[in-house]
């Protein structure tokens, strides 16, 4: 099936992770059975544009966002510039497809007085889950790592004797931050916390819940979200906006863009200087303040 080779390709050669591939699967899938159901068709490589325009023409009338069919879209083009290298289709009939038009969003990263407050004010409960949930928001603060990252740490990851900590990235690429003291106490406190669990069926991650198996995407953000709305009355609360903090405080604090760029794993410095609107901000406040004839 033409479908498994393209996954098996982004799996094996590409080396995406499970997660991205499952999502290139349902967004392609959920275009077939489009083309079954409303087109009567069952050939991907029979396709032409005007199919794929009635596609987007249907997820728009469901009220799916623009960001999110652009993502679809990107996903077939991905499969067709696939078929096209293993000679299944002569054209890819999204060859000129523009993607739609998505605004831009603004993400407001948290303040170094929230983050204050949820570490150092808000209680944390001195049990299992109480000590693994301060350790989460400080290393996701002290790392700017992602949520799939740190559901992800093993064991074997953290060296407490080096200090640091083995990131696996976006393409299985590889990464290591230096860790705070901070951090270390932490999950030295956190490790004596777990290790007292009855049952531990996950031996090999970090992170568990207190039944013992590897800790999910959805409670990691269920955990931020409820320590930041007890501080923050920002909109949007997630693990993403701690990884945004990192950046963004860095920045203003003189940090190299390389130096974040790095930090973050990110590929090229372009994704990277999304987050230094915010510190761009932060050096208008202090150019008004600091310079002589700003008062005039």
């Amino acid at each position: 099936m033409l479908l498994k080779a393209f996954l098996d390709y982004l799996l094996l050669e590409k080396k995406y992770s499970e997660l991205t591939v499952n999502a290139y699967q349902k967004d392609i899938t959920s275009f077939l059975s489009f083309l079954e159901e409303e087109e009567q068709s069952n050939t991907i490589k029979a396709v032409n544009y005007s199919q794929i325009r009635s596609w987007i023409v249907f997820l728009v009338e469901k009220n799916i966002a623009n960001r999110s069919i652009n993502r679809k879209i990107s996903a077939l083009n991905s499969f067709y510039k696939f078929l096209l290298k293993i000679n299944e289709v002569d054209i890819n009939p999204l060859a000129k497809h523009k993607a739609l038009k998505v605004s831009k969003k603004v993400q407001i990263p948290f303040s170094e007085k929230e983050i204050t407050t949820v570490l150092d004010q808000i209680n944390h409960n001195q049990d299992f889950e109480g000590i693994r949930n301060k350790l989460i928001i400080e290393l996701f603060y002290s790392t700017g790592i992602r949520r799939i990252e740190l559901i992800n740490i093993t064991l074997k990851d953290v060296d407490l004797e080096n200090k640091t900590i083995k990131i696996l990235g976006k393409r299985n690429k590889e990464r290591i931050i230096p860790l705070l003291p901070m951090v270390i106490e932490s999950i030295n406190s956190y490790v004596l916390e777990k290790n007292k669990l009855e049952i531990i069926e996950d031996k090999a991650h970090l992170f568990l819940t207190k039944k013992g198996v590897k800790i999910y995407e959805t409670l990691v953000y269920r955990i931020i979200n409820d320590y930041f709305s007890k501080a923050s009355s920002k909109v949007k609360k997630s693990p993403h906006i701690l990884r945004h903090s990192f950046a963004t405080h860095l920045l203003n604090q003189g940090a190299e863009l390389n130096a974040v760029k790095e930090l973050l794993g990110h590929s090229s410095l372009a994704a990277t200087q999304v987050y230094t609107h915010n510190s761009i901000a932060e050096l208008k406040k202090v150019y008004a303040k600091a310079h002589p004839r700003s008062k005039k």
